[in-house]
């Protein structure tokens, strides 16, 4: 009688390779590119607040090993505030820029997010050799570029990145929703929830609303039908210009 087959057990990639999410900085390493810078943003598809975008290098060897770092999204805001203070702490380099919802309106979404990740590389306190962006390939850069997919998930310097970006705009929610209170801008951060949704049906678009998001627009037309005043500063929803923004708010190290 043949003895039974063993049933093969799945692994992931990080149980196969623990070092995974420094592993393709390695590999810039050891091809000669010693600053390796990554980009990412946070707020791209939310429908209020800003767009923020950081850029981050770490260091080689055990320094650059950022406990708890991961993609910002798979970490707890507790985590992710713990993070954030060991990247600050042990980055060779780093920026944040904030664009707001002005800019946003005027320019659109996709223009501005390439904008703001190619600015926070070109604000870098160091010149990097090598930059890796999270998703979207980034023009107009002097060095060498790669645009890797979920690059927040396999690579450090784009998951550092990431956590300061989200921390930062997490941060600024906050701070918005002292001042707009009814949409609860603590909670979802601006993305579009159900509770986000009911606060736009109750109160219409605030100033800090994307008015070129559809259901911005169709909460502003609604609101307007009503008879209600819609708050000033929300902006429209066409292509067309608005009035034109403050300069964005750069933090730089």
């Amino acid at each position: 009688m043949a003895a039974p087959t063993a049933t093969p057990t799945r692994r992931t990639a990080a149980a196969d390779r623990p070092d995974a999410l420094w592993s393709m900085e390695g590999s810039l390493r050891r091809r000669g590119f010693t600053t390796i810078a990554g980009a990412d943003e946070a707020g791209r598809g939310a429908c209020a607040g800003p767009l923020v975008a950081a850029a981050c290098v770490l260091p080689a060897g055990r320094r650059g090993r950022v406990p708890g770092l991961a993609d910002s999204k798979l970490l707890t805001p507790a985590t992710r505030e713990r993070v954030y203070a060991e990247v600050v702490a042990r980055a060779v380099a780093w920026s944040v820029v904030v664009i707001d919802v002005a800019e946003l309106d005027e320019r659109g979404m996709h223009v501005t997010n390439i904008e703001a990740l190619r600015r926070s590389v070109s604000t870098l306190s160091v010149t990097p050799d090598y930059v890796l962006t999270d998703g979207f390939p980034v023009a107009g850069l002097a060095q060498p570029t790669l645009a890797v997919w979920k690059g927040d998930r396999v690579a450090a310097c784009v998951a550092a990145a990431s956590v300061l970006a989200k921390v930062t705009r997490d941060r600024m929610m906050v701070d918005l929703h002292h001042r707009f209170p009814a949409y609860d801008f603590d909670v979802h951060k601006g993305y579009t929830t159900d509770l986000h949704t009911a606060a736009l049906d109750r109160h219409g678009p605030c100033p800090e609303h994307r008015s070129r998001f559809v259901n911005v627009a169709r909460a502003r037309d609604a609101h307007a039908a009503r008879g209600a005043a819609v708050p000033a500063g929300a902006g429209m929803d066409d292509d067309g210009a608005v009035p034109p923004s403050p300069t964005p708010v750069e933090t730089l190290r």
